[in-house]
């Protein structure tokens, strides 16, 4: 088994030395730490972390919560936030990305080893119990239904709704599909066409009619857009 490769995204060096030495200690692979934003995704691009420590606030103008978000979208691995700020408004924004952990300045080695280690088995877990339900390909999926793997063309489905653990993806023909899966490990599947507009919902682009600056429609159905989704939606459907 190759050796876990865990980057630390801090820019207070002193602190970002000091975590090393503890993850090395634990015998963790760990990368040369990024101070920003910039710095990060070039690392993630060139050395593929298998988990990330990332700061809340970083210098230069995107913050840790940005960088989660591009790793949720385009890199899917599990990361830990790290924040000197316990106050409500930052917790909350935390919370909307779903990090695997969330340590506050000071804390122990064990407390950062434990954090390590639950954030990488939960996510082994999600990649397993995702595995269990689909096959992948292409042009289309294979779901798991009843104990039976059905083939879903990805043009047959209009939008996909989640409900804590479980994604209910809605089809052309009205029916309706119900696999144990999140958001996050669908949306990695699934073609260019799908977009995440909303915390709970991707849509298929192609089958958009009307978009306003909070919700969309398809068909009949009223899809809300969330506000960090916006400016996504935006940049992907074709408009004058």
């Amino acid at each position: 088994m190759s050796i876990i490769k865990v980057l630390i995204v801090e820019d207070e060096i002193i602190i970002a030395d000091n975590i090393s030495i503890a993850l090395e200690s634990f015998g963790y692979n760990v990368l040369e730490p990024a101070i920003n934003f910039t710095e990060a995704i070039n690392i993630i691009e060139s050395d593929k972390p298998d988990i990330a420590i990332l700061d809340v606030q970083l210098s230069g103008k995107k913050t840790g919560i940005d960088l989660a978000k591009v790793i949720i979208e385009k890199y899917s691995f599990p990361f830990i936030f790290l924040t000197s700020n316990s106050d409500e408004l930052t917790l909350n924004e935390a919370k909307q990305v779903s990090p695997s952990a969330y340590l506050v300045k000071p804390f122990s080695k064990r407390e950062l080893y434990t954090s390590i280690e639950v954030a990488l088995y939960n996510h082994a877990q999600k990649q397993k119990v995702f595995a269990k339900n689909q096959i992948e390909e292409t042009d289309s999926l294979f779901l798991k239904v009843k104990g039976v793997y059905q083939r879903i063309m990805f043009h047959d489905i209009l939008y996909l709704q989640s409900d804590h653990v479980y994604i209910e993806i809605v089809l052309t023909n009205s029916k309706t599909i119900l696999i144990r899966a999140t958001v996050n490990d669908v949306l990695v599947r699934l073609s260019k066409d799908f977009l995440r507009v909303h915390r709970s919902f991707i849509i298929n682009s192609n089958y958009v009619t009307q978009i306003t600056s909070n919700n969309l429609k398809i068909n009949d159905s009223i899809i809300p857009i969330g506000k960090k989704y916006r400016n996504v939606v935006l940049d992907r459907i074709n408009y004058i």
